[in-house]
């Protein structure tokens, strides 16, 4: 089975929410880079964005979409950029896209992109407005 094909960006959309570089320890057994390594630091990302744009705790309630474009190798620099498309009453829309720069290359790739959608919470622990 063959995917279509996909026009993909050239360059990152938002604002880089979060880098790191992938390490021995975050690969499965294989050796490669762990898929759910990854979505948490997308999850991660959004969420950093998400308390940074509603100014209180946000809690993810969906991962809308998900796909992994290119593998991701140990020593990788991972770039988690966070992008606001939608801002509803108590929720938000991120569209993450991960990018990664090995050492020997100059050119970034885009290796995964989802949309998370995260709810602001309150002190007593139910959704409160975004815009307050």
């Amino acid at each position: 089975m063959t995917l279509p094909e996909q026009v993909l960006p050239s360059q990152p959309a938002g604002v880089l929410a979060l880098r790191t570089i992938a390490m021995p320890a975050d690969t499965n057994c294989y050796g490669d880079i762990f898929g759910g390594w990854l979505v948490s630091l997308m999850d991660m990302g959004a969420q950093i964005e998400g308390q940074r744009r509603a100014g209180c705790r946000v809690v993810t309630v969906a991962i809308d979409s998900l796909t992994f474009i290119k593998p991701v190798y140990v020593g990788d620099t991972i770039c988690c950029h966070a992008e606001l498309i939608k801002v509803g009453r108590t929720s938000m829309q991120f569209r993450m896209q991960v990018w990664t720069l090995a050492v020997e290359e100059t050119e970034r790739k885009l290796v995964a992109q989802g949309l998370f959608t995260f709810v602001a919470i309150g002190k007593e622990g139910k959704p409160q407005s975004v815009d307050r």
